[in-house]
This record gives structure tokens, sequence and C-alpha cells, in this order.
């Protein structure tokens, strides 16, 4: 079953005082591109999150989001240093004596004093905080290939459905080339009795030309090959592995075949059926670059 490569998974889970939430989208891209944001002290969790995702992920640009909020202050530690404080307290009364002013030096006074306070904050635990992630992610990313893979099946019915219209004007290019020799054989008798004016004509001659122009217009193995590619665009449609490439490459086939008919054909119904085709083809191509 084919997968898009457009897709959209979030999740939110709390462990805890601790509350993750994870959010990736992915658009078209050749190859596997990821990138992540996320607080700045949990950066080793990106390549982390990028082998999580690559080993369900072979095509696409994914963006991912983490935001790791606590809600408690618990891993939070505030130290006061008492000496500076005993420092500040002394030369501030010094001053004040020194200038004959009022001792009005209180606590809250002196913890203005930005210096007097340090606050830490406690070393995570990086396991922990990854199993936390990744369990969150996986969440994030089940509803991520969700999408993708209804919106494989939304493209799959669409591609079946101009895969069937193309089958059948190859059909008529089928049933309509044989016709455009009989064509050319009785055109070219009668363009030669209006030239030779009731003299004998060569019929062995117009058999030749008959043959000559058969052999150059003939579309036989053009149409067989379309039908075969056809067939094995199909069967790609049916597994359940990355085909985005694979139909890329059957597309330029079959483009080339119907290429090839239409250079061939010098037959103005044929030539239109050539114009719908290749119009077709087109549209089936770009619905192919949304798959992984």
């Amino acid at each position: 079953m084919p997968r898009s490569m457009t897709g959209y998974g979030r999740s939110k889970k709390t462990f805890g005082s601790r509350e993750i939430t994870v959010e990736l989208r992915a658009v078209n891209h050749r190859f596997f591109e990821f990138s992540a944001k996320y607080p700045r002290q949990y950066a080793f969790i990106e390549d982390k999150l990028k082998a999580l995702y690559s080993a369900e992920i072979n095509r696409g640009k994914v963006e991912t989001y983490i935001t790791i909020v606590t809600t408690d202050s618990s891993d939070v530690c505030v130290n006061v240093n008492t000496e500076l404080a005993k420092n500040y307290v002394e030369a501030l009364r010094a001053a004040g004596a020194e200038l004959e002013l009022r001792d009005d030096l209180t606590l809250s006074q002196l913890f203005r004093i930005p210096d007097i306070f340090t606050v830490t904050k406690q070393e995570a635990d990086e396991n922990e905080i990854w199993q936390e992630v990744s369990e969150t992610a996986k969440e994030a990313l089940s509803g991520f290939v969700a999408m993708r893979q209804s919106e494989g099946e939304r493209l799959k019915a669409d591609i079946l459905t101009k895969l069937d219209q193309i089958e059948e004007m190859v059909c008529e290019i089928e049933k309509r080339s044989p016709t455009v020799t009989e064509e050319y054989q009785k055109r070219l008798y009668q363009r030669l009795q209006e030239l030779l004016d009731g003299k004998n004509i060569d019929e062995a001659r117009i058999l030749t030309e008959t043959a000559i122009f058969a052999d150059k217009t003939a579309v036989d193995e053009e149409t067989v090959r379309l039908h075969s590619h056809i067939a094995a665009f199909r069967e790609l449609l049916e597994q359940n592995e990355p085909i985005g490439k694979k139909l890329d490459f059957l597309v330029q086939e079959i483009n080339r075949e119907i290429n090839t008919t239409g250079s061939k054909c010098s037959d103005l119904a044929i030539t239109k059926i050539v114009v719908e085709l290749k119009s077709m083809v087109e549209k089936i191509r770009e619905q192919i670059q949304n798959i992984e």
C-alpha cells in the first residue's frame, strides 16, 4: 500500500511533573531529511529522534518540534551566599555611620542584591528524559503514519483510475493502427490511378510501398510495452514498501513509449489519442511526487 510523503502527527503526555509535547510534519522530498527544534538543554535527543523516525520514514522532509515543561520547581536549587551578604551589611553600616545616616537596612532590601543568590538547576537524567520523549514521539509518529497511509490510499485509487483510462486509450490505438495501413494503401492506389490516367498499375509496387509504410508506422512493440508497464505499475501499487522512485521510473518509460508512438503515426485520430495519453501521464507524474 503506497504512503503519501505529506503527513502530520502530534502527541502530548505528562510524566510526573514533566509535560512533553512532540509534533512532526513532513512534505515532499527526494530523500529523508530531518530537522528538530527543542529546548537547548535537551540537544542529546536529536540523534535519537532521527534514528527513531528514519526507521519508519524513508522519504520526505520531516520537521519535528519538542517542548518539555516542568510544572513544579523541584529541580531548582536556590543558594544564598551568606559571606557575601555579611560583607555587604558591614560595608553599608560602615558607610552609614561615616555619613551619619540612619541604619534602616532590612532583610528584604539586602536580598535585592542579585549577587547574593545562586540559582542552579539539577542535571536532568538523560535516559529518563529520552524514555519519556521517545514514548511521546512514538505516539505522534503513529498518528503521522496513519495520515500518510490514508492519503496514500486516496492517491492509489486516483492513479488506478487514470491507469485504466490510459489502457483504454492504448487499446484504441491498437484497433486503429491496422486501419491506418489499409487507408494508406487505398489512398496510394487512388493517387496512382489519377496520375496514370487509366494505365496499368504495378500492384507489386503498391504492396511494397504499403509494406514499407506499415513497417515505419507499426506501433505493436510500443503498445505491448505500454501494457507491460501498466501491469507493473499496478503491481507496485500493491506493495507495502517505498515505491515512489520505482513509480517515477515507470512513468518515464510509459512516456517514452507514448512519444515513440506519436512520432511513428501520421494518423490524426491516433495523434489525438497520444496527446490525451501524454496529458494523463503528466497527471500521474504529479501524483507520484507525493508517494514515499
